[in-house]
């Protein structure tokens, strides 16, 4: 397993949508999600995550090391059941009273085996059999709810199909109604960190994952094509590394040396913006760097 990353990170993701809807509310009738008191559009950490993991799996599709533990149509306990088939424990009880440090090895094992976990964290506590409780893990990675920058205008779509639902249908129509949403454009901000502390000293987290996770980041809506979505890209990755493992400056310090500005009164697309670093805020016990030319 290769050596834990020694510098903290903080870092802000800026990506847009053009005519998709970028994070549906299932409470909502799937409109995009919005706070109702400032009309800013919303994008869940969740849906980030997922979009991250996503890309890792086709990169690194089956090479050991780097599976994914939350993905579609594979139940956790599946997963959990390889820690302990590995380590060769049928009678858990037995087992935790010869080896102590069963817990720990069962951890290390869904760290070092699965590169969400070893990022992201995980609770492997399922409980549908007490044989495949993987405990808890608290990951490096964090990523807070992605804002958009200026208040968006969700816009409810009527679309026409020929695809009739029923046969009975099909006897009285040719074609049916359906809608969808859509934001016709949002530029929205997500802020994020990484914790070499927690790399260290529970996951393992090292400089091979971390260039990786940039790389998803940038990547991430590539091969995440969807009519829903319409054009989403990253446009910017902004990147603060601190020269130690606890960091050099607060991360909101650090956070509101970005500013973004709108030049038109209504955007609708990236060059409607400037993105402005403010270096000089920016202590010299920290480096920004700016992942995307």
């Amino acid at each position: 397993m290769s050596e834990a990353i020694k510098n903290r990170y903080d870092f802000i993701i800026l990506f847009d949508v053009e005519n998709g809807n970028p994070n549906g509310d299932p409470d909502a009738g799937n409109m995009p999600r919005i706070d109702p008191e400032t009309g800013l559009g919303l994008v869940t950490d969740v849906c980030l995550k997922r979009k991250i993991r996503n890309y890792v799996e086709i990169i690194k599709e089956n090479e050991p090391g780097f599976g994914i533990y939350i993905k579609d149509s594979v139940p956790l306990n599946r997963s959990d059941a390889r820690a302990y088939e590995y380590l060769g424990v049928t009678d858990v009880k037995k087992a935790k009273k010869e080896d102590p440090e069963l817990d720990r090895k069962i951890r290390d094992f869904m760290c070092e085996n699965f590169y969400d976990i070893r990022t992201f964290g995980a609770v492997m506590t399922t409980f549908v059999k007490a044989a495949l409780n993987c405990g808890q893990v608290r990951g490096p990675v964090q990523l807070g709810f992605a804002r958009s920058i200026d208040p968006i205008v969700p816009q409810e779509v009527t679309i026409t199909r020929v695809a009739i639902t029923t046969e009975a249908d099909a006897e009285r129509k040719g074609t049916e109604m359906g809608r969808k949403y859509i934001v016709p454009y949002g530029l929205y901000r997500a802020e994020g960190f990484v914790s070499a502390n927690l790399a260290r000293k529970t996951t393992g987290f090292s400089e091979e994952d971390l260039a990786l996770l940039w790389d998803a980041i940038i990547h991430m809506f590539e091969e995440d094509r969807s009519a829903a979505r319409g054009k989403m890209a990253v446009r910017e990755l902004i990147v603060f590394k601190h020269n130690s493992e606890l960091g050099g400056a607060p991360a909101y310090k650090l956070f509101d040396a970005v500013h973004v500005k709108k030049h038109v009164d209504i955007p609708r697309s990236y060059l409607d913006y400037d993105v402005v670093i403010d270096e000089q805020s920016i202590p010299e016990n920290v480096t920004c760097m700016r992942m995307i030319e």
